[in-house]
């Protein structure tokens, strides 16, 4: 066992399985919201690291340094994959060229409401200045936010949680915000709102929807990231954050 510590594939295996495990329980029981892969696969992650741990009675934090190793390799391939929502967006260009202006309006004013809403909830749930810098970036991917919680003051376990949290809320309810708001009639609306929500997971839920829907979701992606990165600094420092 200790050998199987010490080797990168730990950690990569360990990833794969308990995301195979979630996919397989998600389509098992008609997707269940508990059972999205993301969702559970991290949940039953961490049981599973507790538990080797226990066996081994070594450290939970020195089992967990092992398989990040692995963890780490897998984390990598993140912003290769991420050019791959290039090519929807090369395949609909032209949605951008038309409703540019709507959608640079839409994705502001939508970040904007949400940091308002974001800081008033969090003043009213009493949470520290470290909780509510680290959830201010929730709309970023996580190479994004991460580093825009720190300059603010916020913990970046915290928003690393709220970002893989939020995404894996709008890819699991995702169907059913298309049909309450009846967002199949728009694949502009529906784009734009799982890409600004759930961002890389968000967009990627988009193209389920259609074409169009998933290249305005690589839109509000990308977008998204250099909005946080512009807009959260300037709304830190009028709170009187960071």
């Amino acid at each position: 066992m200790s050998y199987l510590l010490n080797n990168p594939f730990f950690g990569i295996g360990l990833s794969v399985l308990v995301y195979g495990i979630g996919e397989y329980f998600y389509h098992k029981t008609n997707r269940f919201v508990l059972f999205q892969p993301l969702f559970f696969g991290m949940l039953l992650g961490i049981g599973l690291l507790v538990l080797i741990a226990s066996i081994l009675k070594a450290p939970v934090q020195k089992v967990y340094e092992a398989y990040q190793v692995g963890g780490d390799w897998l984390f990598w391939f993140v912003a290769p994959a991420t050019v791959s929502f290039a090519v929807p967006l090369y395949k609909r260009n032209d949605i951008f060229k038309k409703h540019w202006d709507v959608i640079l309006m839409a994705l502001a004013i939508g970040l904007l409401l949400s940091l308002f809403g974001i800081y008033g909830v969090s003043r009213l749930l009493g949470l520290t200045d470290a909780a509510l810098g680290a959830m201010l970036v929730q709309a970023a991917t996580t190479p994004i936010a991460l580093p825009v919680a720190e300059s603010v003051g916020g913990d970046q376990a915290i928003a690393a949680f709220a970002v893989i949290l939020n995404s894996v809320l709008i890819y699991a309810l995702g169907d059913h915000f298309i049909r309450w708001f009846k967002l199949h009639k728009n694949p502009l609306g529906a784009g734009l709102g799982f890409g600004i929500a759930g961002n890389a997971v968000g967009a990627t839920k988009a193209i389920e929807v259609s074409e169009a829907a998933g290249a305005t979701g690589a839109i509000a992606f990308v977008v998204a990231g250099i909005l946080v990165n512009f807009m959260v600094p300037g709304f830190a420092q009028l709170i009187g954050l960071g």
